[in-house]
């Protein structure tokens, strides 16, 4: 698995972790709303969904983003417009407000924001900025990556395909033995059948309780760990120590959900070393697997970059 790298590659790789050279705008589309830049009938999105994009003409791949467990979309926006200013619009929808643990109806809702893609999205991005639908990511965290990880794996039909799929920090219940319905994990090593290349991105903190008062928000036994080892080549694994299950929000999260996302999980010292982390590794897997540059990704791999964070456990399953 070793690889050479050359400076030119290290430096991009580097690159990954700080803002991209696409100016990203932030915009909004709302299922009961039309573009005001569309004269024509529009198919409105079936959920509430938050895009970023590059404000500069091209035509760029796209990223499917689910969000955890009773979060809003606005928290990651940080995040996205990272990823954003890379060259990829990334699409964040609301998948719901309140939830139960069935996260059947999310599986759902994924989908149909999946197959609403080439019907209507073209209508609420900046006129000359176009959608690649043949090079499309998904993406999820915690909860969201569980529910990325089903879509992925046909629990609910899409039109498009996905390329790559992404598990930032996933979470299939509270314990081994008490996983939330539909259960991903399987326990048996590489059972996942997913004909794309995965990437899992785990926190060392988020199997940590943060008081005896609350499990953690990452338990060990349906967490990064278990979804890494029921994965099949391609498949790439990196955890960042000594930072937590929340740490890749936005500094800023308000209202009483974003006021409890700083007190229920056990947490770093700041958000901004493990976001600036979680958007370069997610560039360099995308650059990787929807267009075919793996010099990045290997680069971090092999330890010729450095990274915001300190990481704990890499380990990469190549074909």
């Amino acid at each position: 698995m070793a690889s050479t790298c050359s400076p030119t590659a290290a430096a991009t790789a580097t690159s990954v972790f700080e803002t991209g050279k696409h100016i990203p705008v932030l915009l909004r589309a709302e299922p009961d709303g039309c573009p005001t830049n569309s004269s024509l009938p529009v198919v409105p999105p079936p959920l509430q969904l938050l895009i970023a994009t590059p404000s500069d003409a091209g035509e760029f791949p796209l990223l499917l983003f689910l969000h955890g467990y009773l979060l809003y979309n606005s928290f990651y926006s940080q995040l996205i417009q990272h990823i954003s200013s890379h060259g990829f619009i990334v699409l964040a929808p609301q998948l719901y407000t309140v939830a139960g643990p069935d996260s059947s109806e999310e599986i759902k809702s994924a989908a149909a924001i999946t197959n609403w893609l080439s019907k209507g999205l073209h209508h609420f991005l900046p006129p000359h900025v176009r959608p690649n639908l043949s090079k499309l990511g998904l993406a999820g965290h915690s909860r969201g990556g569980k529910t990325a990880f089903a879509l992925a794996m046909r629990k609910s039909s899409t039109s498009l395909k996905f390329s790559a799929l992404i598990g930032i920090d996933p979470v299939d219940g509270m314990d081994k033995g008490k996983q939330t319905p539909p259960p991903v994990l399987t326990y048996v090593p590489h059972s996942f059948d997913l004909d794309m290349a995965v990437m899992v991105v785990g926190s060392g903190l988020g199997e940590v309780k943060r008081n005896p008062l609350f499990p953690p928000c990452a338990p060990k036994g349906v967490n990064h760990e278990d979804f890494f080892k029921e994965c099949r080549e391609p498949a790439c694994y990196f955890v960042a120590k000594d930072y937590g299950h929340l740490d890749m929000l936005d500094d800023e999260t308000n209202g009483i959900r974003g006021k409890a996302t700083y007190c229920l999980c056990k947490n770093g010292n700041c958000r901004k070393p493990m976001r600036r982390f979680v958007g370069g590794v997610v560039i360099a897997f995308m650059k990787a697997y929807l267009e075919g540059d793996k010099s990045s990704l290997f680069s971090i791999r092999d330890g010729h970059v450095s990274t915001p964070v300190e990481l704990q456990n890499v380990d990469f399953l190549l074909v």
